[in-house]
């Protein structure tokens, strides 16, 4: 399966919390990747070469985004960014020409949970504790998952 992610570059701080988080609540996902919004999700590999293309064909500059809210959709936790949200659907809406069966929500997954109410009481203790977080995306990636682990294929700075 492919992948395309935009890296978050964030303060010391910041980046450590995230780091944390996902491996406290998201460990096996977290010892393969670290924070990180996804913008194509388990794309077939049929898909590598227009992937590819469409890396190439990003124009999009760096841009700066700040997480102020935590958020709890079933059982998994996200950290969902107001600025910046506007360009990284543009980024995912660039690499996905056909509409996915949910609406787009930009995001970095902290957790997946045993219940709805753990992932709740978490949501509001990170959120008191860490927010708001303010970053930049300056790189996306393309990746390739085989078994347990993850391949780089290409990667792009933006602007360039």
């Amino acid at each position: 399966m492919l992948y395309v992610v935009a890296w978050p570059v964030l303060g010391e701080a910041d980046d450590a919390a995230l780091h944390r988080l996902r491996a406290q609540y998201h460990p096996g996902e977290a010892a393969l990747i670290g924070p990180h919004f996804t913008l194509v999700f388990g794309a077939e590999a049929e898909r590598e070469a227009a992937l590819r293309e469409a890396l190439l064909g990003v124009t999009q500059r760096p841009f700066w985004f700040q997480i102020e809210r935590i958020v709890r959709s079933d059982l998994h936790l996200y950290a969902e960014p107001s600025d910046g949200a506007a360009e990284l659907t543009a980024l995912h809406e660039a690499l996905n020409p056909v509409p996915g069966r949910e609406p787009f929500e930009p995001h970095i997954t902290l957790g997946l949970f045993r219940s709805a109410a753990e992932a709740e009481q978490v949501a509001r203790i990170v959120g008191r504790r860490n927010l708001p977080m303010t970053g930049r995306v300056e790189e996306l990636a393309l990746l390739r998952r085989s078994g347990d682990g993850l391949e780089t294929l290409a990667s792009i700075r933006l602007g360039t």
